[in-house]
């Protein structure tokens, strides 16, 4: 969808814009951000920028071609990518996945020397968890037994369907989306998981983004994670 004048996804798309240097390369996340900011980035591209893209999903690869934005793989480290998140909490630890595409989001995430996050104001959290949902993708073979060991950390797995059927990602798994509160310890929850056989990844995404853009309204302000000396 593209974003309208008065969204303030077009604000941060256009402020994300500041940290794309000509020649670079750009990872493209996806989700509603990630696609304000492919068509702001693809505006500049007609106007002369050099950049290639490296899509986070099938959809951002289909969106990024038609805007004309060239696309190449993952065999040279990106110098950003910009991509959008559910939950964000004070140390800019995330949860992302309510799209579907987070496995693939890591990955090109993990190869960019920086990763710059557009929100708005509700995905601020104190807690991550606190909006009841973490999604985890698993081979569907594994299905049955992920469940039940999911079950077993009190995590209420739900199978995520579309049109009545099992949603399907671009990596061809299904994805469970478990129930939460506020998590205490997110990095236990998430190795307790991913020590699950049949898990791919979660929705947590700890210690990954460098930069969280949060608008609101039209205003966005611009958090840093801090460094240890």
């Amino acid at each position: 969808m593209v974003a309208t004048t008065n969204d303030p996804l077009v604000a941060l798309a256009t402020r994300a814009l500041d940290f794309v240097e000509d020649g670079s390369v750009v990872g493209l996340g996806a989700g509603r951000a990630a696609s304000a900011f492919v068509h702001v980035l693809a505006g500049r591209v007609r106007e002369g920028l050099r950049v290639r893209g490296v899509p986070a999903s099938e959809e951002t690869a289909r969106l990024a071609r038609e805007l004309g934005i060239g696309l190449v793989g993952l065999e040279t480290e990106l110098d950003l990518t910009v991509d959008g998140a559910d939950e964000v909490d004070r140390e800019l630890n995330l949860i992302k996945g309510y799209g579907g595409a987070f496995v693939r989001e890591r990955i090109v995430a993990a190869s960019s020397r920086r990763q710059v996050i557009l929100v708005t104001t509700e995905k601020l959290v104190e807690i991550l968890g606190s909006r009841g949902r973490l999604p985890v993708e698993v081979l569907p073979f594994a299905l049955p037994l992920c469940r039940r060991r999911l079950d077993g950390l009190g995590l209420k797995p739900a199978l995520r369907t579309s049109e009545e059927r099992p949603f399907v990602t671009d990596n061809f798994n299904v994805i469970v989306d478990c129930a939460v509160g506020p998590i205490a310890d997110p990095a236990g929850l998430e190795r307790a998981i991913l020590a699950i056989s049949g898990v791919i990844d979660t929705g947590l995404f700890l210690g990954t983004a460098d930069t969280v853009l949060v608008a609101d309204g039209q205003t966005v302000r611009e958090l840093v994670r801090r460094r240890s000396p």
